[in-house]
């Protein structure tokens, strides 16, 4: 798209009414979106188209439309994080990587579904019901950022941005069939993204192939001195190393914890497949233990809700947002209108997550969970350290098994959890990780995912891994993996609506 953009055979505004007029043919059932900005978008796009006819300098990506996760602020359009606490709520900034889109010229088309406040791993906790995944309508697309990942995954956008506080931009790729990255911890700035724990969030592309995501992951990443904790240094050469996508001499380590007991065999098959092509394409495999990735999760659920929790805190009815009056109260203070309106406007998830993290940080118990969780966070980092002494990059599967059916494990939340038994320890130790397809699974014929982690700061390798796997996985199936989905050619069956939605 952007070779066409460049050599005038195409206009921005062509390929983003084409997109729209794609989101009007679909998006009823994959229910990607929250929010279409129908003119903003057509807008954008006949201004960057003028910026080229004019001579300018422009972006590799000028002129290409792109869809972004609802818990980034966007100026003029609403951010709702998926709740309905925050209904309606029109931000009066663009976060810093919203702007750098803007700046870039890439029409931004709009903003997409995701479990409330991000805590979820399949979107079926958004207050507005979940997307749908556009290999099978019944099932899950991921989460958080599952209307990131479907939206891309149905074509309705080329790219789009999600967010990573677990693996909610990997898990999502990997049962979507695309490529998600979350980038070192403060490569990209958080100015502007809704807080969910501040210490593991992290925005990054979310896209069709690796190359995209450099392009996009170049262009977004990057110091901000709004953020205190960007990282003062340029971005990786992402771009340079999903084009030389070379993986010869290089050592790759096998996660002895994120395989095995668990994991659909299907996933383990296409797994290990994918690792031999690595092993074809010239590199070195060795096998790299890491005990304390055994407790990741349960540190990550005590540090996560406790972040949460004081996060959350500002949705108090008071300043912005939704406010609700307590029923049967003359004069209600503002302890009973704050109580409203949390009950109200918060689901039940985020109720149990606040719950859980506010308990967590209370006195008497504050040494003994959150301080706890932060002393084997400080172990699992270390497990990185030693772990990236013997290997360039380290591999396991991105998610232990394919997309489940919408409804599965929406009552069990540890089940739902699981999910991201293999993702969560690089938010942990603030490493990049990278999910790209990996192939289908034998039980069911869904997407299954690789997952690449690299030393902080090296993203770069990355992506001449995951450009070098990508290529030899596209050979072997004779194209890309999503030309095989079955449920991308309009007309769409809408799946009934379940009852939790109604």
């Amino acid at each position: 798209m952007a070779s066409l953009l460049a050599s005038k055979e195409v206009s921005s505004v062509e390929l983003t009414r084409a997109h729209l007029e794609r989101t009007d043919a679909v998006d009823g059932a994959v229910h990607s979106y929250l929010h279409v900005d129908r003119e903003g978008a057509l807008e954008q796009a006949r201004a960057v188209d003028g910026r080229r006819a004019a001579g300018e300098d422009l972006d590799v990506l000028a002129g290409v439309p792109i869809a972004v996760k609802d818990i980034v602020a966007t100026q003029g359009l609403p951010t709702t994080c998926g709740s309905k606490i925050l209904e309606g709520w029109v931000p009066p900034y663009d976060a810093t990587l919203v702007r750098r889109l803007r700046e870039a010229g890439l029409p931004i088309l709009g903003k997409t579904n995701m479990d409330e406040f991000a805590m979820g791993s399949s979107t079926e906790h958004s207050a507005w019901g979940p997307s749908h995944n556009p290999w099978d309508l019944d099932r899950i697309p991921g989460g958080s950022g599952g209307g990131s990942s479907s939206v891309v995954a149905s074509f309705q956008a080329p790219l789009a941005i999600g967010t990573d506080t677990g693996g909610s931009i990997r898990q999502p790729a990997a049962v979507t069939g695309t490529v998600g990255t979350k980038p070192t911890y403060g490569g990209v700035s958080r100015y502007g993204l809704v807080a969910l724990a501040s210490s593991l969030d992290q925005a990054g592309p979310c896209t069709r192939s690796v190359l995209d995501a450099a392009l996009l992951h170049s262009l977004i990443g990057g110091h901000d001195p709004l953020d205190s904790t960007s990282i003062d240094a340029p971005v990786p050469p992402v771009v340079e190393a999903a084009r030389r996508a070379d993986v010869s001499g290089m050592t790759i380590g096998v996660v002895t914890q994120l395989g095995g007991e668990g994991y659909q065999a299907g996933v383990r098959a296409r797994f290990e497949e994918s690792v031999q092509l690595l092993v074809d394409g010239g590199a070195k495999v060795v096998e790299v233990d890491c005990p304390n990735f055994d407790y990741a999760l349960s540190a990550y659920y005590l540090i996560l809700p406790s972040e949460a929790s004081s996060n959350l805190a500002k949705f108090d009815a008071m300043r912005y947002g939704m406010r609700v009056l307590p029923s049967g109260v003359d004069d209600p203070s503002a302890e009973q209108v704050m109580a409203a309106t949390r009950d109200a406007g918060f689901g039940d998830e985020v109720k149990r997550r606040i719950i859980l993290g506010t308990y967590a940080l209370s006195s008497g118990y504050y040494g003994a969970c959150y301080g706890q969780a932060q002393k084997v966070r400080r172990l699992i980092a270390d497990d990185f350290t030693r772990a990236f002494e013997v290997a360039d990059v380290l591999v396991s599967p991105t998610a232990p098994t394919t997309a489940f059916r919408i409804g599965e494990k929406l009552d069990d939340p540890m089940a739902m959890y699981l999910n991201d038994i293999a993702t969560i320890p690089a938010n942990l130790a603030g490493v990049p990780g990278m999910s790209l397809p990996s192939g289908l699974a034998d039980e069911d014929g869904l997407p299954t995912g690789i997952q690449i982690l690299a030393p902080a700061t090296r993203d770069e390798r990355l992506y001449a891994v995951g450009a070098a796997l990508e290529g030899a996985l596209v050979e072997r199936w004779g194209g890309p993996l999503l030309d095989r989905a079955p449920s991308l050619t309009p007309p769409f069956t809408a799946p009934p609506t379940t009852s939790k939605e109604a």
